[in-house]
């Protein structure tokens, strides 16, 4: 049986931290993985990490130069059993349920046939916002599946709803749709 080929898009979430812990579970569990990192999440953790987690390049940019010649979007779009968004802000969200297409990580997003599973972390009262919530009703309406975030520290100091889900519910969310 081929191995199955996720591709983890990592947003700009203090929650980043979680995905090197991610692709090492689904790695270990014979999963291949291919991070694309919005520009944001390139100011939390430098894109060297997770290539050294998932033994693959990191892709970045909508027009970053390939190896060879390839439509980045469309091919990793393609190779893809699943999408997962871990962590998604709220940005990412919306642009994803607004249909734009203004980086790798979206346009992958559009492009794909493969399931989108999509793990939200935030403050809680940017997860409440009624237009964050109905941007999240949007996308389970169009088969978009989600992980919902828990209740914990958040990075305001504050405790409430917004915190990344745990690794191990995500990986077996993961497994559970494919």
């Amino acid at each position: 049986m081929a191995k199955k080929h996720i591709v983890l898009g990592v947003t700009a979430s203090i929650a980043i931290y979680k995905s090197c812990e991610i692709i090492r579970r689904l790695k270990k569990d014979g999963f291949l993985v291919n991070v694309v990192m919005t520009k944001e999440a390139e100011e939390l953790i430098k894109p060297i990490v997770f290539q050294g987690l998932s033994g693959n390049r990191v892709y970045r940019g909508l027009f970053d130069q390939p190896d060879e010649w390839d439509i980045e979007h469309i091919s990793l779009a393609d190779k893809a059993s699943l999408v997962l968004v871990a962590p998604a802000t709220a940005n990412i969200i919306g642009k994803i349920a607004s249909g734009i297409c203004d980086d790798l990580l979206t346009c992958v997003i559009a492009a794909t046939k493969a399931p989108v599973l999509i793990c939200p972390a935030m403050n809680e009262n940017m997860y409440k916002n009624k237009i964050v919530q109905e941007n999240i009703k949007k996308l389970k309406s169009c088969s978009y599946k989600f992980v919902e975030p828990v209740k914990g520290e958040l990075a305001c100091g504050k405790t409430g709803v917004g915190c990344l889900a745990e690794v191990e519910t995500i990986v077996k969310e993961v497994k559970k749709i494919l």
